[in-house]
């Protein structure tokens, strides 16, 4: 399980609360008003932010004080952080190794790797070359290859459209639920959340709530979310 044990969270006056649990395996929408803390508390998973309380438990591990590339943790961005000057391979390539020195192997898992995500064909083409898309795909490769238990979602398909979005969204549960990942992912739309997450916390009033069943949340949302939903 990954563990937010008291965890406080501090960004100038503005300060989160998480006391909660994520279960191995499941997919959790974190979800809840614009500047409620969302992405914030992915920042401080992934080691961006270091709390000003608490711990961050891994399977028992004290992560906390852990450097963002020494967790097991992989994030897709919403600009899905591609660097312009790589080739679709060599982005992908980084998930194995930032120095790209890869063995034929490893070669091998990016190929392979962009044959799921349905860009065979597309290694030596430059991101300015995809579509936002194919964009998409090329950063979930790359968190294939880098096979970390703990996935985090910051609203990375939020600029395409609807049909898209749904396919991304399907692309991430058939690929990283499948394999067992742990996912956590900010939403601002429910029907994401209904889409591929088997739990939702409602981020909200400087406090992450325990995550619930999504449809019994979006069912009956409490009042923070009622208001927020409209």
């Amino acid at each position: 399980m990954l563990t937010c044990d008291r965890l406080v969270l501090q960004q100038g006056l503005f300060s989160l609360t998480a006391n909660v649990g994520f279960e191995v395996g499941l997919v959790t929408a974190l979800i809840g008003p614009s500047g409620a803390g969302k992405s914030t508390l992915l920042a401080a998973i992934a080691g961006f932010l270091q709390p000003s309380s608490g711990r961050l438990l891994w399977d028992g591990t004290n992560l906390t004080d852990a450097a963002p590339g020494a967790r097991p943790v992989s994030v897709l961005f919403q600009d899905n952080n591609l660097f312009p000057h790589l080739s679709t391979a060599q982005n992908v390539g980084l998930g194995l190794r930032p120095d790209l020195k890869l063995d034929g192997a490893q070669h091998s898992q990016v190929g392979a790797a962009l044959a799921d995500v349905g860009l065979d064909g597309f290694a030596d083409r430059k991101p300015s070359a995809l579509s936002g898309g194919q964009q998409s795909r090329v950063a979930l490769a790359r968190v294939l290859v880098a096979d970390r238990p703990i996935v985090l979602l910051d609203e990375p398909f939020a600029a395409l459209g609807p049909a898209l979005k749904d396919e991304m969204l399907d692309l991430v549960r058939s690929k990283l639920k499948t394999a067992g990942k742990t996912i956590i992912m900010v939403t601002h739309d429910p029907s994401d959340a209904r889409r591929i997450a088997d739990q939702a916390a409602l981020v909200a009033d400087g406090t992450v709530a325990q995550p619930v069943a999504t449809d019994s949340l979006l069912d009956n949302p409490p009042p923070a979310l009622a208001a927020y939903l409209g």
